[in-house]
């Protein structure tokens, strides 16, 4: 890999923002240097910031493309090489791809596997070399299906599976204890009648009874044997957090209430929040807002979860909010990184793995002007 410079820059250091100069060599950051001044070749970043490659722990966007309209399924490698570049071109420079694992078996079939088939195709084409960032795997593990303990036994520790979180939808309960949100939400997004509402919930809640002990131990099974770190969903209660935390969960996703992320903090379990829920002002399903944990001290992750563009907003808004740039940039940086055991990368340090944006500010929000991936131009 040839030398970059980025020189002229206002780098986020993990407690700082510094005017200076970046090298990288050998997909490493060799060199961090202080001053204004613009060496022979390199990279004049015009005093745009300089920051660590975001990295995401928990967005669908795959899912987006490989089902961009109900019912079309896209072929499935130009799908991953279009979310891999979006990614890219956001400054996302490391994703955990959520895919579900579990489904219902039904008429509709609106929950048919697929994790294991798409996550082969993924793993080849990381494999070609033709992905641009790096991509590791998040099994979502639907509680609330028939087929999620024969659907987890398809994977191994060589899937590149970093998270397993454990996704309980049972209606009345977690994200939606407001049964009217959730029929809003199922029947905007599956046109479903009155009665065919009513006979979803009647089977998801059947679907609990029936397999939810089960399904829960082989999960926590599986993903020890996977070598994966387990993360909770929609925690809502206290009660909620004590199982989280009898399981070794570690990463807390969306909790839905300020008592919920507060028992999270008590555990010593990160707390991570969409970006979505924190630039508009609130959940779409009415729990507790992003902004209301950052305001507490309790949010410690963001997730783009469905607008990959949101993440890089959400770290400067949050810089904004504390006054403290490099510490929203954790949010999506060291933070994240830490939590997963990445220890390579996640800061602006040296001999840190070179995955690093330049990002211009506008408006409030940023605009990625470069994407390195261990020193190689991405974006």
């Amino acid at each position: 890999m040839s030398l970059t410079i980025l020189a002229n820059a206002r780098m986020v250091l993990p407690d700082c923002v510094q005017m200076g100069s970046l090298r990288i060599d050998g997909g490493r950051i060799v060199d961090i240097a202080a001053g204004g001044g613009v060496p022979e070749g390199a990279v004049d970043c015009e005093g745009d910031l300089v920051m660590p490659g975001l990295i995401e722990l928990h967005t669908d966007n795959l899912e987006r493309h490989i089902q961009p309209r109900p019912k079309v399924d896209w072929p499935h490698a130009a799908a991953i090489v279009a979310h891999d570049a979006e990614l890219a071109s956001v400054g996302i420079t490391t994703v955990f791809d959520a895919m579900r694992v579990g489904s219902v078996p039904n008429p509709r079939n609106d929950y048919a596997a697929y994790a294991r088939g798409l996550a082969t195709e993924l793993l080849q084409l990381r494999a070609e070399g033709v992905l641009r960032i790096s991509h590791y795997l998040h099994l979502r593990a639907e509680i609330c299906s028939q087929t999620l303990i024969e659907e987890m036994a398809a994977f191994g520790p060589g899937d590149r599976i970093g998270i397993v979180s454990l996704m309980d939808h049972t209606p009345g309960q977690r994200q939606f204890r407001d049964v009217s949100r959730l029929k809003q939400y199922v029947q905007g997004k599956h046109g479903m009648s009155d009665d065919q509402f009513l006979q979803h919930v009647a089977h998801l809640r059947a679907l609990r009874d029936r397999y939810g002990e089960a399904h829960e131990a082989a999960a926590v099974a599986e993903a020890r044997r996977y070598g994966a770190v387990l993360a909770s969903h929609d925690d809502t209660i206290g009660e909620h957090v004590e199982v989280s935390a009898a399981h070794g969960v570690r990463l807390a996703e969306f909790p839905t209430t300020l008592e919920a992320a507060s028992a999270c903090h008590d555990h010593g379990i990160a707390v991570m929040m969409g970006a979505p829920n924190l630039i508009r002002g609130g959940s779409h399903s009415g729990n507790v807002a992003a902004s209301a944990l950052a305001e507490a001290g309790m949010l410690d992750i963001v997730s783009s979860d469905y607008v990959p563009s949101a993440l890089l907003s959400a770290a400067l808004m949050l810089g904004d909010f504390w006054g403290d740039l490099p510490r929203g940039v954790r949010t999506v940086t060291t933070a994240p990184a830490d939590v997963v055991g990445l220890a390579d990368r996640g800061r602006l340090e040296i001999g840190a793995r070179a995955d690093v944006i330049r990002v211009h500010r506008v408006a409030g929000a940023g605009a990625v002007r470069g994407a390195w991936v261990a020193g190689r131009r991405v974006a």
